[in-house]
């Protein structure tokens, strides 16, 4: 039967891959609220090398569990998926996915080149500049595991989920999502089949972080019950507070700092029922509460955070398949440039 090695927690913030020279000019075209601090170049190389590190450290732990299989929980920021047909949980099946590497040698956001940004590497038009043209990355082809996948598939679907599937990329030109390929790139040898399980975390109304966290519960369920004898480590993708392009965005460091002491409990469910009763302040432009536009639904959110920091929800996804199990976080960085906390964490003691 199978079995979970290691659950791991990452940032994939185009920051962590931007060299930290460019923080403090991508931040001037950010429209942030006037009691964000600003960090010099001297500190932001600090903070860089910190994510590094934090890399690192994933990259050392899950190695040592040598996984078969990885599954990573993660967002679609309009990559996969469009306001054509929106699911709140998909899980990819097929053979292969591609997806752009961060090209980390070169500056995210640099002028020239013919893609725009999208998802929180723009701005939206949510109250900032826009971000001007940056070249389209490399692509890179990852193996998936099918068996692992309908595996994961229907044994959601036995325990009450309704997931949808992808047997084949749905935008082949897109790839697959930054938040299943940076994890990739920073903290895996790429060549270990990966099982993507895609949840909206950006797009109003998006689920709720119990429900989130029953996903977990449920994935970690499915994978046991898996016939074959595969060691499968668990990423989650994303976070933790951001709330990219939006007016007077900043950064919350004492409810991340909250949602990581969860994780050193090992309380899963803790953590998700502290992220939905979270209340937005009344006159907080940042959570994006708009009209209808090219990356806002217009409809209204419930349960919590809006914008980027939802990707918190894949922690909450991960850190329930390590339910009981105490996580290390390995540093919290907060980047003031962008602004969001970067964080790390694993767990290989389940």
């Amino acid at each position: 039967m199978a079995k979970v090695v290691g659950v791991f927690n990452t940032s994939h913030s185009p920051f962590c891959y931007m060299s930290p020279e460019r923080w403090n000019e991508v931040r001037a075209n950010r429209s942030l609220r006037e009691d964000v601090p600003l960090d010099d170049l001297e500190e932001n190389l600090r903070k860089k090398q910190r994510i590094e590190n934090g890399f690192a450290t994933l990259r050392r732990n899950l190695a040592s569990v040598r996984p078969d299989v990885i599954v990573i929980f993660g967002d679609d920021q309009l990559e996969c998926f469009d306001f054509n047909n929106f699911p709140s949980f998909a899980v990819y099946v097929g053979e292969e996915f591609q997806g752009h590497l961060s090209q980390r040698d070169a500056n995210l956001f640099a002028r020239g080149g013919n893609s725009q940004p999208h998802g929180d590497d723009a701005l939206q038009g949510r109250g900032g500049v826009a971000a001007p043209a940056r070249p389209v990355p490399q692509m890179a082809t990852m193996k998936g595991h099918p068996g692992l996948g309908v595996g994961l598939l229907t044994g959601l679907m036995k325990r009450g989920f309704d997931p949808a599937f992808c047997m084949d990329m749905p935008k082949p030109e897109r790839g697959l999502g930054h938040a299943f390929m940076r994890p990739s790139e920073s903290i895996t040898d790429m060549q270990t089949p990966t099982v993507p399980v895609l949840l909206n975390c950006y797009y109003a109304p998006q689920p709720t972080a119990k429900r989130c966290y029953e996903l977990g519960k449920a994935v970690r369920e499915a994978i046991e019950e898996y016939p074959e004898d595969l060691r499968v480590a668990v990423v989650g993708s994303g976070g933790l507070w951001h709330t990219p392009g939006a007016k007077q965005a900043w950064l919350n460091e004492d409810f991340d700092r909250e949602i990581l002491s969860y994780l050193e409990a090992g309380d899963a469910r803790g953590m998700a029922d502290f992220f939905d009763s979270y209340e937005i302040p009344q006159g907080d432009a940042s959570q994006f509460i708009a009209e209808r536009g090219r990356g806002v639904t217009g409809m209204p959110g419930f349960g919590g955070p809006q914008g980027g920091t939802r990707e918190i929800c894949a922690w909450v996804s991960s850190a329930a398949v390590a339910e009981g199990s105490r996580s290390t976080v390995v540093d919290y960085v907060p980047v003031y440039a962008s602004p969001i906390g970067v964080a790390f964490s694993y767990c290989v003691d389940l």
